[in-house]
């Protein structure tokens, strides 16, 4: 072969390799959110493997990676667990879950408004604004009010 077209190929190699670099890494660290009322998370990457847990809507997960076909998400919750879900399952929706015990979700942005409800730990919001360090939410039953960045991932 000539030079021109061995440099060629190598061109279009590294080119390949670069493709496949960036589009692994673009997945790492997404963070998506449960897009459904119910879903399920699982031990691995298809409906043979074992339904570890179920979540609901508006439930904020990070994409670490996705299987061969594209179809299934490897991901990391709030807690650090690792587990399975079908990526049709998945919305690019801004969502927090709350960390701490109780929450205190308020009627405005501050401590001097006043208390509306209590979120226990675990519970997974929808975003609707941000303002400063305060956040309203909204929970897919319909309440929302407004909470303090701290109390949630």
């Amino acid at each position: 072969m000539n030079q021109g077209v061995m440099f060629t190929y190598r061109i279009i190699g590294w080119m390949l390799l670069l493709v496949f670099v960036f589009s692994t890494l673009a997945v790492a660290g997404e963070r998506m959110a449960v897009g459904v009322s119910v879903a399920n998370i699982r031990s691995g990457p298809g409906e043979d493997y074992e339904v570890l847990w179920k979540t609901e809507k508006y439930a904020p997960v990070e994409v670490l990676e996705r299987d061969a076909s594209g179809n299934w998400c490897y991901f990391r919750d709030y807690e650090g667990t690792k587990a399975w879900i079908y990526k049709n399952l998945l919305r690019d929706i801004d969502t927090v879950i709350t960390k701490k015990g109780l929450c205190n979700i308020r009627s405005g942005p501050g401590t001097d408004h006043a208390l509306r409800f209590q979120a226990e730990k675990g519970v997974p919001f929808k975003v609707i604004k941000r303002k400063g360090q305060w956040i309203q939410i909204k929970h897919a039953d319909g309440d929302s009010g407004w909470i303090h960045q701290k109390l949630v991932w």
